[in-house]
């Protein structure tokens, strides 16, 4: 939502800056996204003038030369190709040194050779509207070189907020202006709908009839006459251009600007094309369609409510008129409504058409039927005012019976507050606190007893929601650390979560940035990454209410989201991308599981996942999983290094490495293929002979998807990782008996792997062997066609003893046999 402060300050202005106003709502729980300006700058170069003559260019036929008084005795000519322009009119001037809204600045210019010092403005060019077809025409009474500021709203800043969903009285004006006043302590106004001139009654030849009272808890309306129709003034103009608005007509323009100032979306209908004189709301019926005011025929099913006349459907309600009766240059007569709707239903209704509008994010979050009668007091107002209008006595206002608050009042224990925040606030001031936000609040002895407002009434429930509220305003900041209250309390990383933090250290050392990326993915994923139906990671669970169909399925795979996130990044010109993410991925559980998995705290989790799922309480596997992702050179260029490597298998393996081994986890990885590896540069990882994850370089046709040239990686189930960490180590003696190192040439096949080799050494090495690893690897004519020599670095050693030459003799002698034996191996000379 934007929110303009020149719109803001009508009701409440602290004595702040944007940006202090803007670090206040943050700690209070209305997070600002950004701080915008609308309209122009350097505002002193914007006065009040007088055209005191308009002659035609003498080369021009669409230009007027303009004299302008700008000032006490100041004049400026001006060329003008506004056609309306004219002598004796008081117009917006912009005078040089003026930064228009697009950001240009204005100078002295010659205009087909005349001078022209300055310009006056059409609507369009002050960003209060978007009209262009002529000047503005001021109030004759204005006195000329006043600033144009003092006359008109051009220039301001706007938060852009972002509410949350249980927050709908945030998304107004004055539900903003409460809140400053609550975190700011500065004045408020009285509500603007405190004076209602309309009347209770039946209204003269109309009638509503709710059929659908669980959809509609109310449903009002009023009737104006001779109304006028015509442009909004140009104060009204300016809020709604500034809070993200496109003015259309004062009648329109007041639906937006009541909808904006107090959350409640309205809806003019003209009167006269009001079928019979009855609206109807009810369920919409199989195969009926609406053509909605943006010209599009939508198709109904028995969810979508309506509303209709005698002729038919006339609105989908709660999300867009229909355009049969909206209001046009030729209406005299509105039928004003405000209602309520189901928040769920209009949420489903909006996701289903693909239609979401102003009212309809709104009304999903389910609005108090109070809001509907404090809408129209506003409404009745400014349509007598802006429109000439005449208000009909009586109010159709059908209420239908609601269940009532949880609690009529609940009650604040002083206790309460200090055991769940840890700190004493006095009483006074949690009611002077709970008082500004619109609760009423009387002692109670031990506490207070509190009234939720109507506004609030979904969201503020029990004793625990009054604490939040005193604390985000007291200073959430201002809190003590404290350990919770309870015997034997202490703060403390469980082993896992040491792991986990150390998991997350060593890859942070070796260079990789930690990616926070959705859970959610596009149902395509799996053919993307080439998996086969048959593969688990194929089986995705599917959202219920998905933001967009690119994240309607839970991910089972964390390469999904890197993918993602390495292909925003090099969108962005950064192109070498080191990334890794520790998070949870979700499989589907076969229909035959249902009864072994489903049980106690199903439905808790289940929220999620689609209807069917929900209705067998068959919840999905949920596993936590450690994936890193390398794409790009390993290291920057330099000129020592004018062509880094570049991140392949043994770059991500080395990182897995640093992983596995800081983790003292015993591994070893095998030859094996994955759909979207590539050939011949893929393993499985083994932990203690269980397969725990996948490592290798991604196939070029995979990660041409994702406009991404190669990348190597690898993921980890985490659960097979923790379960062999050595949390604790053990000491070991590694100084009191030296090892005996010695290299090792063999010549083999090459189609023998070094992993062979290395098995095959070990074994023969027995307990003396410590440690053998490959550091060299040869191939030509010395060794022969088809052959390979590996260099392995052997290292012996006994924990009781010096070991002796021949003992050492002894174990490289068995190991050499056994490499003839087994694998054709020969000492290479």
């Amino acid at each position: 939502m934007k929110l303009p402060l020149i719109w803001l300050h009508d009701y409440c202005r602290p004595d702040v800056s944007a940006s202090e106003l803007a670090s206040r709502l943050a700690l209070t729980g209305t997070e600002v996204d950004r701080i915008l300006h609308h309209g122009v700058s350097e505002a002193d170069c914007f006065i009040v003038g007088r055209v005191l003559s308009a002659e035609r260019h003498p080369d021009a036929d669409r230009l007027s030369v303009c004299i302008v008084a700008t000032g006490e005795g100041d004049t400026a000519q001006i060329v003008c190709g506004a056609p309306n322009v004219a002598a004796g009119q008081t117009v917006a001037v912009a005078q040089p040194g003026a930064v228009m809204p697009d950001g240009t600045k204005l100078g002295k210019a010659k205009l087909r050779g005349v001078e022209s010092s300055g310009m006056i403005l059409a609507e369009d060019e002050l960003a209060i509207g978007s009209d262009h077809a002529g000047i503005m025409i001021l109030d004759e009474d204005l006195v000329p070189g006043t600033p144009l500021a003092e006359v008109l709203p051009i220039s301001t800043d706007v938060l852009e907020l972002e509410i949350t969903p249980n927050r709908p009285d945030c998304l107004s004006v004055y539900g903003v202006a409460r809140e400053v006043h609550a975190a700011t302590d500065a004045p408020l106004t009285a509500p603007p709908w405190q004076e209602d001139s309309g009347s209770a009654g039946r209204v003269p030849g109309f009638d509503a009839r709710v059929e659908a009272g669980d959809l509609c808890p109310r449903f009002t309306l009023r009737l104006f006459e001779d109304v006028k129709i015509g442009p909004s003034p140009p104060w009204l103009k300016a809020r709604l251009s500034a809070a993200g608005q496109r003015p259309i007509s004062n009648v329109v323009d007041i639906t937006n600007y009541v909808m904006l100032l107090t959350g409640q979306p309205m809806h003019a209908f003209d009167a006269d094309t009001v079928a019979g004189g009855i609206l109807t709301v009810r369920r919409a019926r199989e195969g009926e369609t609406l053509t909605t005011l943006d010209g599009v025929q939508r198709p109904l099913d028995p969810d979508v409510c309506l509303i209709e006349d005698a002729a038919g459907p006339t609105s989908i309600a709660g999300v867009m008129g229909g355009a049969r009766s909206e209001v046009s240059e030729s209406t005299t007569r509105v039928l004003m409504e405000a209602a309520t709707w189901n928040g769920p239903n209009i949420q489903r209704t909006s996701t289903r058409l693909g239609l979401r509008t102003e009212a309809s994010g709104r009304f999903e979050k389910q609005l108090s039927p109070e809001a509907a009668m404090e809408a129209q007091a506003i409404a009745t107002k400014l349509m007598v005012e802006l429109c000439g209008a005449r208000v009909v006595e009586g109010t159709i206002d059908v209420l239908e019976p609601v269940g009532s608050a949880p609690f009529d009042e609940i009650e604040l224990a002083d206790r309460t507050v200090e055991r769940i925040l840890g700190v004493a606030i006095p009483r006074e001031e949690c009611a002077a606190i709970l008082t500004r936000l619109g609760f009423e609040t009387r002692d109670a002895g031990e506490g207070l007893n509190v009234r939720v407002p109507h506004w609030r009434r979904d969201d503020v429930a029990r004793e625990a929601d009054l604490v939040e509220e005193v604390a985000r305003i007291w200073g959430l900041d201002r809190l003590p650390v404290t350990l919770p209250s309870r015997r034997d309390a202490v703060g403390r990383l469980d082993v896992a979560q040491q792991l986990r933090r150390r998991a997350e250290d060593v890859l942070t050392g070796c260079g990789l940035s930690e990616a926070i990326g959705w859970s959610f993915a596009a149902p395509s994923f799996p053919q993307r990454l080439g998996l086969a139906d048959s593969d688990p990671r194929s089986r995705f669970v599917t959202l219920a209410n998905p933001m967009s169909e690119d994240q309607s399925v839970l991910r089972t795979t964390l390469l999904v989201s890197l993918l993602d996130n390495v292909r925003t990044n090099r969108a962005r010109g950064n192109h070498d991308v080191k990334l890794f993410e520790c998070g949870t991925v979700y499989v589907r559980r076969e229909a035959t599981d249902a009864a072994a998995h489903s049980g106690p705290g199903a439905s808790e989790r289940d929220a999620a996942v689609a209807p069917s799922a929900q209705r067998d309480a068959v919840l999905p596997v949920e596993s936590t999983h450690v994936a890193a992702l390398l794409t790009g050179s390993l290291r920057p260029v330099s000129w020592r290094e004018p062509q880094p490597p570049q991140a392949d298998y043994f770059a991500v393996k080395g990182v897995l490495a640093a992983l596995l081994d800081a983790l003292r986890v015993p591994w070893e990885v095998q030859a094996a293929s994955e759909p979207f590896l590539h050939p011949g540069r893929s393993a499985r990882i083994l932990i203690g002979g269980l397969d725990a994850g996948w490592l290798g370089e991604l196939h070029p046709t995979i990660v041409g998807g994702w406009d991404i040239a190669s990348a190597a990686g690898f993921e980890l189930d985490w659960a097979t990782v923790a379960q062999a960490a050595v949390h604790v180590p053990h000491y070991r003696d590694v100084t009191s008996f030296p090892a005996v190192r010695q290299d090792l040439a063999v010549v083999v096949s090459d189609d023998v792997t070094a992993e062979e080799v290395l098995d095959q050494l070990r074994s023969a090495g027995g307990k003396l062997l410590r440690k053998a690893e490959v550091f060299d690897v040869y191939r030509g004519e010395q060794v022969g066609e088809g052959r390979a020599s590996l260099a392995i670095r052997l290292e012996f050693g006994a924990d009781d003893r010096t070991l002796t030459d021949e003992e050492v003799g002894v174990r490289r002698a068995k190991i050499v046999s056994t490499l003839a034996e087994r694998l054709g191996g020969e000492l290479r000379g």
